[in-house]
């Protein structure tokens, strides 16, 4: 039989060399049922953001950012306002 090569924290042998389980070990653990790996995490989206590169005057940026966490998602939501108000008719 063919010992699997491993390396870093894993590089574990004897048993009782084994990382101990704690809680965040378990947090981490992979999900499976059979050999389908159950996805973890934030679900996909049905309409995913784009990620873009805009450049915008330092001040502008300066102001958002200080409106606290969850900036971008105020910036799009202003656009989006934007668009209907300017949409044709």
């Amino acid at each position: 039989m063919n010992a699997k090569k491993l390396s870093g924290a894993n590089a574990w042998v004897d048993p009782d060399d084994a990382p101990e389980l704690t809680e965040d070990f378990f947090d981490r653990a992979e999900i499976r049922q059979g050999n389908q790996l159950i996805r973890r995490g934030r679900p996909i989206a049905t309409h995913p953001k784009k990620q873009v590169t805009l450049r915008l005057d330092e001040d502008v940026l300066a102001g958002w950012r200080a409106t606290g966490p969850g900036w971008q998602t105020r910036v799009n939501e202003e656009l989006r306002r934007i668009l209907e108000r300017n949409a044709p008719h």
